[in-house]
Formats: structure tokens, C-alpha cells, sequence
């Protein structure tokens, strides 16, 4: 079984028991890490997600990758430089796949822990129906003073008669 996820903004495809290196995500080693992002699942492609569908794995370790040259030139300006840049991943183990919460046929070595259901939140209470204020009165439109119109002045020419 595999599947194509999505993480980092790559799309990688896995299956179960592969090692795969993605952009690096804030989880300690040795902890479960869970991909909701599943794009297709054996043949199965979702629209663009599939719903219920997950792919758990293990961090296994947390580095950076080889040292890369990144050069500045500029020519004719004496610009010169030499930067090194390493970009740091995670590497996951798969464990499992599962579509829509049922688990697949994978050998799952540590059983999941049992997580407490989520609680749902109160129904909200109705609010109070508004009373409708008087209605308001138009202002009379203001009227202004029309401004006389005064020719302007005409600029003399420049040149000699």
C-alpha cells in the first residue's frame, strides 16, 4: 500500500516502513508525527485531500544537510563572496497508513496511545431580540452660498509687439 502526502510543499510518496527526509518539523526525536495532508492512496485520489485519511510515522532523527555554495558576483564592482547555507530536514519513519481511520495491513510495531474523545462545546444560547430604535430624521440639506463666478485674469504674452 502507498500513498502520496504532502508536507514542506513537496509531495512525496511512501509506504509503509520507508524513511523518507522532509523540511524540518519542531518534534523531538522518538515521537509520533501524523500526515493529514494525503493526496491519493492506492489508486484512491482525493479532490484534493482525501478526508479520514492519515499517514503516522516516527521522527528518527533531526540534521541539516551538506553545505551548499551560494555565490555573490558582481562584475566590475569587485564583489566577491562566498556564503554557505546547510538546510535542515527531518527524517520519519512510516509506520502506518490508514484511509478514513481504518488501519491498513501494516506491521505496526507500537500500538497507538488511546486518546481522550474531544468534548463538545455547549449549544449556544439565543440571543435577545434587538429593539428597534425610532427612526431617524433626514437632515435638511445644507444649502450654500453660490460663489459668483469671476473670470480670471489672463497671463500677458511673452513675446514683443
Amino acid at each position: 500500500m502507498f500513498a502520496i502526502i504532502k508536507t514542506g510543499g513537496k509531495q512525496i510518496k511512501v509506504q509503509s516502513g520507508d524513511e523518507i527526509y522532509v523540511e524540518k518539523l519542531e518534534i523531538e526525536e522518538g515521537k509520533k508525527v501524523t500526515f493529514d495532508e494525503v493526496l491519493m492512496i492506492d489508486g484512491t485520489v482525493g479532490s484534493p485531500l482525501i478526508k479520514g485519511a492519515t499517514v503516522t510515522g516516527t521522527v528518527v532523527k533531526q540534521g541539516k544537510g551538506k553545505k551548499l555554495r551560494v555565490v555573490r558576483y558582481h562584475p566590475k564592482k569587485n564583489v566577491n563572496k562566498v556564503y554557505g547555507h546547510r538546510q535542515p530536514y527531518t527524517k520519519v519513519k512510516i509506520d502506518a497508513i490508514s484511509l478514513s481511520g481504518a488501519k491498513s495491513t501494516t506491521d505496526s510495531t507500537a500500538p497507538k496511545a488511546d486518546v481522550a474523545p474531544k468534548t463538545t462545546a455547549a449549544p449556544k444560547t439565543t440571543a435577545a431580540p434587538k429593539t428597534t430604535a425610532a427612526p431617524k430624521t433626514t437632515a435638511a440639506p445644507k444649502t450654500t452660498a453660490a460663489k459668483a463666478a469671476t473670470p480670471k485674469a489672463k497671463p500677458e504674452s511673452k513675446t514683443e509687439e
